[in-house]
């Protein structure tokens, strides 16, 4: 009996109420898998269970997240944090890695990820460095800007190709990747669009963009879908 693995998804902390897009859960779904909603407020124990009773974890866009984490002081132009969404997901990150667990993690996170694991960020690429537009002023389903993907990454077999358009909607951004971690895509101005384990046989991939919101109408946002839930399914 083929199992459809179990999946802890990460929610956004809005006014002490965790809140899931629709669009996320959906797509696991569709790709064969079961997503929980990871609750707020769980401790190392708590999490170390979840982590043992679930086959990969998600993370989801949302809020800044504290430079505190990668030793920075916040700039004028850092957005709205989450204190405890960051914590709660930096344990996770560390607990699912450790453990050699499927990770896909989506804008947000793919920048916790990154936090998580040692490295930083850009508080805010518009001030720090010479970008075109990652925040664009277009529906989230339309593809705004180009990526140029490594040929041998993960992303780019998943892809089947190494150049693609992605929506955008961010300001901050990978500056160092993490150890373990190499960057994979970046898009025309240099800046980071998809880091992933250097290990080649674990999936631990972060995508810059969103994909939930393109997987009804693009191929290779269904198939990052289907190869992290793949992914579970393999363990």
């Amino acid at each position: 009996m083929d199992l459809k693995p179990i999946i802890a998804v990460t929610a956004s902390c809005d006014e002490n109420t965790a809140v899931l897009k629709y669009a996320y859960s959906d797509w696991i779904i569709r790709a064969g898998g079961i997503p929980v909603i990871v609750p707020f407020g769980l401790g190392e124990a708590e999490v170390r269970r979840l982590c043992g009773k679930t086959d990969g974890l998600m993370l989801t866009g949302g809020a800044d997240i504290d430079p505190g984490y990668y030793g920075e002081e916040p700039l004028k132009e850092l957005g709205r944090i989450t204190p405890e969404r960051d914590r709660l997901e930096v344990l996770l990150i560390r607990e699912y890695a450790s453990a050699g667990k499927p990770i896909f993690a989506i804008c947000r996170g793919e920048q916790v990820l990154n936090v998580a694991l040692g490295g930083s960020l850009y508080q805010d690429i518009y001030s720090q460095c010479k970008t075109i537009q990652h925040s664009q002023k277009a529906p989230t389903s339309h593809l705004s800007h180009a990526v140029t993907a490594d040929e041998d990454s993960l992303v780019a077999r998943i892809a089947g190709t190494t150049s693609f358009k992605v929506n955008s909607f961010h300001h901050q951004a990978v500056k160092q990747p993490a150890p373990g971690m190499r960057i994979t895509a970046r898009a025309g101005d240099g800046t980071v669009e998809a880091i992933e384990s250097e290990s080649g046989d674990r999936f631990v991939l972060g995508v810059q963009w969103h994909p939930e919101e393109t997987a009804g109408t693009d191929d290779i946002s269904r198939k990052l879908f289907e190869a992290f839930v793949g992914a579970c399914r393999g363990r």
